[in-house]
């Protein structure tokens, strides 16, 4: 599958190929089951719109795709109800925008890939799985029909992604030592208890975690888990939990 499309509606090389990529990563989350929840905490109008691409095919034969447009107040803690390891976060906002830097940073413990489409400065690198950006730095651009062009090629290219079904299959887990291979993990605590321990969300789900090492702990707070055990606090820069 090649950026072409994105190309032919004048985008750069660089931007198609991140569209490419970002579509590469849609079909292959969808073919695995997996549900799209979409959020625009200052243009919720986005958020809906991206939800609708994806459900209501017009083109025939066409499969509808579970997503889901999350909107109100108390954003991260409904994106945190709402997704499942597995699940996609699609997000359009600044590179400032709080909520959806707290969205980001948790989503890794919550199991959830990201796509964050905004324009004006970008976030910092690796704050999102997928970052597809215009560089534009007019206030104006996320009422144009700029971010609207990019979730309409994420459909069109994550659908021609499905015509190459021997590419979506799942990747063979890798045998490795559990203990001495069990990098880093970031985790959501989503209950201290007493004794050491804590439930901790990550990626695989709720874990029983050891924390004396780091003591005291609470919810909602971001820590990093190595072979069971919390080893570091992970400051959420924006303090939105």
């Amino acid at each position: 599958m090649t950026a072409a499309t994105a190309i032919d509606r004048g985008l750069s090389a660089e931007l198609a190929d991140d569209l490419a990529a970002a579509a590469f990563t849609l079909a292959k989350r969808f073919a695995a089951g997996a549900t799209m929840w979409s959020i625009a905490p200052s243009a919720e109008p986005h958020a809906l719109h991206i939800a609708v691409e994806f459900v209501h095919p017009v083109i025939m034969g066409k499969r509808a795709l579970p997503a889901v447009a999350l909107t109100g107040p108390d954003l991260v803690d409904v994106v945190r109800i709402s997704v499942r390891p597995g699940d996609i976060v699609v997000a359009v906002a600044g590179a400032n925008n709080t909520t959806v830097r707290s969205v980001m940073r948790r989503a890794p413990a919550w199991g959830a890939t990201t796509i964050w489409i905004g324009s004006g400065p970008r976030p910092a690198a690796g704050m999102a799985d997928h970052v597809l950006w215009l560089d534009d730095p007019d206030p104006r651009v996320p009422a144009t029909g700029g971010f609207v062009l990019f979730y309409h090629l994420l459909w069109e290219l994550t659908h021609v992604c499905f015509e190459h079904s021997g590419l979506l299959k799942p990747e063979a887990a890798a045998s490795v030592c559990v203990t001495c291979s069990d990098e880093g993990r970031l985790g959501e605590v989503v209950a201290a208890s007493a004794g050491g321990h804590a439930e901790v969300r990550t990626a695989r789900g709720i874990e029983d975690v050891v924390t004396t090492l780091i003591d005291p702990v609470a919810a909602g707070e971001l820590v990093l888990v190595h072979a069971g055990t919390a080893i570091s606090h992970v400051h959420d820069e924006d303090g939105a939990g």
